[in-house]
């Protein structure tokens, strides 16, 4: 064991640096980009009625909210497990609830929440109407303006 006066004289180099990570190598990650590729897997598995809500300056709950569909509880559990890899590999600390139903799976990827349903579900809950979103704006034609503050949303139609 080593002593404390020991430490304090020995040199900088002497201590192991591998394992270290410069504050200069930290990049966040772009919400943006981000949406992208939740978007692109989500499109990539056949979901439905992709919606993507910015909550920036909205809400403190992330930047962005995501709401798609499954057909099946098998389709909604295989989209979130693609999700969930993808994420990882971009480094994100993942929180997944509802994987053993599939009727309601919701992903946390910190500054982007990812809610996928079954059909049935989706319209019980109404997610989009509980953020000010038309119905209209499920049908994904485009951007659709939210009944709220004339924020826009993004209704994206696979």
């Amino acid at each position: 064991m080593i002593d404390p006066p020991e430490i304090a004289t020995r040199p900088l180099a002497a201590f192991e640096r591998s394992n270290t990570i410069s504050v200069t190598d930290f990049r966040p990650l772009d919400p943006d980009k981000l949406v992208e590729t939740v978007v692109a897997s989500l499109d990539d598995d056949k979901a439905e009625e992709i919606v993507v809500i910015d909550l920036r300056g909205r809400s403190s709950l992330g930047d962005h909210l995501v709401i798609a569909t499954g057909r099946s509880q098998r389709q909604v559990g295989a989209m979130a497990d693609h999700l969930q890899e993808k994420l990882k590999q971009q480094g994100l600390g993942v929180s997944v609830e509802g994987m053993t139903q599939g009727d309601w799976v919701l992903i946390d990827a910190g500054d982007i929440v990812i809610h996928l349903f079954r059909p049935e579900v989706r319209s019980f809950y109404n997610l989009e109407g509980m953020w000010g979103l038309r119905p209209a704006a499920r049908a994904g034609a485009g951007p659709a303006e939210t009944a709220a503050g004339g924020e826009r949303a993004e209704a994206l139609s696979v």
